[in-house]
């Protein structure tokens, strides 16, 4: 992409910030340029925060009947999914996976919960509930 086309339609979604891109001079050299983004951006990202935040509310329910544990929760309402939380917490998948379980969260030592808090920009007593 050329300088010059680089867009600069905004996007809501930002907060009115401006995302570093790649784009080609007029040498040919690749230079980084300011993008205010474009609609298209703005309308793929609402559609995931709004799954996203499906997705939280769905696992508030399986909270709220039994079947799953706060930690699912709170990873979808933290806008992750389980590589993203295994990623910033250091737990392999199938653990995060066991963790969203009731019986798997409430075998955690209070070392692990403060993993999972700390990726999860949480305390601990605010990661054993709900909101």
């Amino acid at each position: 992409m050329d300088v010059d086309a680089v867009p600069q339609e905004g996007n809501a979604t930002l907060g009115g910030h401006r995302k570093l891109m790649y784009a080609r001079d007029a040498d040919g050299h690749t230079v980084t340029v300011g993008s205010r983004g474009w609609e298209a951006e703005e309308i793929v990202t609402a559609h995931a925060v709004d799954a996203l935040a499906a997705q939280a509310e769905s696992a508030r329910a399986r909270v709220l009947a039994g079947a799953a544990s706060p930690l699912e929760y709170w990873m979808y309402e933290r806008r992750m999914d389980v590589a993203l939380l295994s990623q910033a917490s250091g737990f392999w998948r199938w653990r995060v996976r066991r963790h969203c379980r009731p019986r798997g969260f409430a075998a955690l030592s209070s070392r692990q919960l403060a993993r999972y808090a700390d990726a999860l920009g949480l305390s601990i007593p605010m990661l054993e509930r709900l909101p």
